[in-house]
């Protein structure tokens, strides 16, 4: 059984260290057995992270869309997993005003990171949260999960303008602002489930050290640097931007050369 000493013992010999910021998604369930369970697994990595940015996706495309177009971020619950829902109820935490794609902020300048995100057209569009993970020089920690989950690598589909990746009718959506008004935006959500497929770069990430196999718990998990992340795929994007579902498999010579 993993005490929460024993999890943040694992994230150093991760080779993160306590000033970094860290997107996480993550399966409780690949975490084991863990005393005080889920509760444990945030204390671990809110104590770790309390001099960095500790991050969790809090995403609501599965229930905020046309027919249901209000986004309330006091109580849509998020559709990514336990820990995400404890997580933003937790002192401290800030939930980004993202109609679809929002994030749980704790720590330094996370209202500033945050900032605007109500303006969001589109999932993840440049200059938005999810495309600072790269500038800010994140890490994007995947618990027991895969680049299927890696919602960042949607950053690349906006800054590229992949075709197919947004509808091409957009529906109207609002956000519930922190003084009760209603803020409605123009948006367009994503085409189809386009991550299925991003796994198809695992290799190439991990070759060209954007990424590697760790440990938390008994969870197998993959540690991301965002930019290199975004340069593996920019790179792979020269050839074919629409590679992921154009191809069964993506050259090894698009990333090698």
């Amino acid at each position: 059984m993993y005490t929460r000493e024993m999890l943040k013992e694992q994230l150093r010999e991760m080779g993160l260290k306590p000033t970094d910021a860290v997107m996480v998604h993550s399966s409780m369930k690949a975490v084991g057995e863990v005393e005080g369970r889920a509760d444990t697994v945030l204390d671990a990595l809110m104590e770790y992270f309390e001099d960095g940015l500790l991050m969790l996706p809090t995403h609501t495309w599965a229930t905020v869309n046309a027919s249901h177009p209000v986004f309330d971020p006091e109580t849509e619950p998020s559709c990514v997993g336990l820990l995400t829902n404890l997580f933003m109820k937790r002192p401290g935490v800030l939930r980004s005003l993202h109609p679809t794609h929002s994030i749980g902020i704790y720590g330094k300048n996370a209202a500033e990171y945050i900032r605007g995100e109500e303006h969001a057209a589109a999932p993840c569009p440049p200059g938005g949260a999810w495309d600072r993970l790269r500038h800010i020089g994140a890490k994007i920690l995947l618990i027991g999960v895969t680049h299927i989950n890696n919602t960042f690598i949607h950053v690349l589909d906006e800054a590229f303008d992949v075709p197919g990746r947004l509808v091409n009718h957009p529906i109207t959506l609002s956000v519930k602002m922190p003084d009760g008004s209603l803020y409605p935006r123009t948006y367009y959500p994503h085409e189809g489930h386009v991550s299925m497929q991003f796994d198809k770069l695992r290799k190439a990430y991990e070759e060209l050290g954007a990424a590697k196999d760790v440990r938390f718990g008994d969870a197998k998990c993959i540690l991301c640097d965002a930019k290199g992340i975004f340069e593996v795929t920019s790179k792979v994007y020269q050839h074919d931007k629409e590679c992921f579902t154009s191809l069964d498999a993506i050259p090894e010579a698009w990333w090698r050369e």
